[in-house]
């Protein structure tokens, strides 16, 4: 089992930036205390607030499907259906 590095940009629409950030929020908790995860840390762009993004460690990828399985993301993409103008998700390996 080897680490993952995710980095997953998410582009709200502009008049969505407040709720899609307060749904982001509430997944924080939840998915820190999940088994096999190393971080979970939010970001924000600081000259375009519309642009989030997160950075993971995974103990390994199986660890992570686990977690994209989990009711908190099918309940977070429900929630913010229509909501978001882009996703795109980037599964990495550390090099040095």
């Amino acid at each position: 089992m080897s680490k993952l590095t995710i980095v997953a940009n998410i582009h709200a629409k502009a008049d969505k930036i407040d709720f899609v950030e307060a749904e982001l929020l509430k997944l924080i908790d939840i998915t820190r205390a999940e088994k096999g995860c190393i971080n979970y840390d939010l970001h924000q762009d600081n000259e375009n607030p519309a642009h989030f993004m997160f950075y993971e460690n995974w103990k390994s990828r199986e660890l992570w499907q686990t977690h994209m399985q989990n009711q908190h993301l099918a309940d977070y993409l429900a929630n913010t259906e229509g909501c978001v103008d882009e996703f795109i998700l980037n599964e990495m390996s550390h090099i040095a």
